[in-house]
């Protein structure tokens, strides 16, 4: 068993952009996990309409 593992995750979660506003995208977050708990989340992205892969820090988490 490995002590430190990166796992790779995505959810499905509502977004708001100032230029397109609300939108619903699929956003993968990159843990790195001690013994199976994840601890640090080293990168998040998300997928765009047209396959691009863009940061999620120019879109803020919509509530």
């Amino acid at each position: 068993m490995k002590i430190i593992q990166i796992k790779r995750e995505t959810k499905i979660e509502k977004r708001h952009s100032v230029r397109m506003g609300e939108l619903i995208t699929k956003v993968t977050y990159i843990k790195k996990c001690l013994l199976g708990l994840p601890f640090k989340t080293v990168h998040k992205y998300r997928e765009t309409y047209y396959g691009e892969v863009k940061d999620c820090k120019d879109c803020m988490l919509f509530i």
